[in-house]
C-alpha cells in the first residue's frame, strides 16, 4: 500500500479498489454492499433499511458508473 498526500495535505492509502467498489455498486447497491465496502457504514445501513423502496438500486447504478468513470487519484483522495 502506497502513501500519498492528497492536495489538502491529508496522508491517504490505495486501500480500496474501485474496480470492486464499482461491481459491488451496480450488482449489490440495492442493498448497499458498496457503502460497506468503502467504510460508509452509516449510508450502507441506511441503503439496507431502505432496499425495498428501490431507490438504493437506482442509487448504487448510478455511484457504480461514478466510480468507474471516476479518476484513480481522486478516488483514493475520497475513499482509499
Amino acid at each position: 500500500m502506497s502513501e500519498r498526500r492528497a492536495a489538502t495535505g491529508r496522508a491517504y492509502t490505495r486501500n480500496k479498489n474501485k474496480v470492486a467498489a464499482a461491481i459491488f455498486a451496480i450488482l449489490l447497491g440495492w442493498i448497499g454492499v458498496h457503502k460497506y465496502y468503502l467504510g460508509r457504514v452509516g449510508q450502507g445501513i441506511l441503503y439496507t433499511l431502505f432496499f425495498w423502496t428501490g431507490i438504493p438500486g437506482l442509487l448504487g447504478l448510478i455511484e457504480g458508473i461514478i466510480y468507474l468513470t471516476m479518476d484513480d487519484e481522486r478516488f483514493w483522495e475520497k475513499y482509499g
